[in-house]
């Protein structure tokens, strides 16, 4: 389990999060959804230890690791695809892959090739580009990159930060299903920011509405999407008055 409490993140003197609670358990999709500006980046990366909290605390599996630094993070079981990819161009598909592997290598190192025959299982397609450069792929193939990368080092939870962007609604349904392989076949933890809140809801067991930096709604899967709230500001549906 991933327990969140009373988290709050300053960028410079501007107070970003203020008193994030959340909770995932093993083997769920949670979702946060939210405006552009509401905090949904600044939150994963403050969970991945890009961001020191200012308050608060970060307990995965009964272990703390708010305001560890990120390396530690990825150590202790927690792996963030970041937003835009940042898959390293001039490096191979493989080399990409394996670097995801880095904080854990030298004690993993013996189940590297396991690790690689698993993601490249879960995402065929990059089998055929293993030695092409990862600058190279399409949109889709470097996002499934990104996520294969994040997955090499055998989190606990994974962190997604808008995998969808810029990306066929194809290839959206294609990782959308593979989150869900991701949940039922290896039992992690996935948060999900997404600004396509139609196609989180789709996968999600629960989602965490974010406005401002603070959790304004918070329910299951059928909960959020019937709110009307939800259904005006992010569905773009008029929900019938009384």
């Amino acid at each position: 389990m991933l327990e969140v409490k009373g988290l709050c993140t300053h960028i410079g003197k501007i107070q970003i999060l203020h008193d994030i609670d959340i909770e995932v358990n093993k083997g769920e999709i949670v979702s946060i959804i939210g405006a552009n500006g509401a905090g949904k980046s600044t939150l994963l990366n403050t969970l991945a230890g890009l961001y020191r909290p200012t308050a608060g605390t970060v307990i995965l599996e009964n272990e703390m690791i708010s305001g560890l630094p990120a390396f530690k993070v990825v150590a202790k079981g927690l792996s963030l695809v970041p937003e835009g990819r940042q898959i390293f161009s001039s490096l191979s598909v493989k080399e990409n892959l394996m670097l995801g592997m880095f904080s854990k290598y030298y004690k993993e190192k013996k189940h590297a090739n396991e690790n690689l025959t698993r993601v490249l299982d879960m995402f065929p397609g990059l089998k055929k580009h293993l030695d092409n450069l990862g600058g190279n792929l399409s949109g889709g193939e470097q996002q499934m990159l990104a996520i294969g990368r994040g997955l090499m080092s055998n989190p606990k939870i994974i962190l997604l930060d808008e995998p969808s962007m810029g990306l066929a609604p194809k290839i959206v349904n294609e990782i959308l299903e593979t989150l869900m392989v991701i949940k039922k076949e290896l039992g992690t933890m996935v948060i999900l920011v997404e600004q396509n809140v139609k196609a989180a809801l789709q996968v999600t067991d629960r989602a965490f509405v974010l406005d401002q930096g603070r959790i304004i709604l918070s329910g299951s899967r059928e909960e959020i999407s019937s709110n009307p709230q939800v259904m005006s500001a992010y569905l773009g549906i008029k929900a019938n008055s009384a």
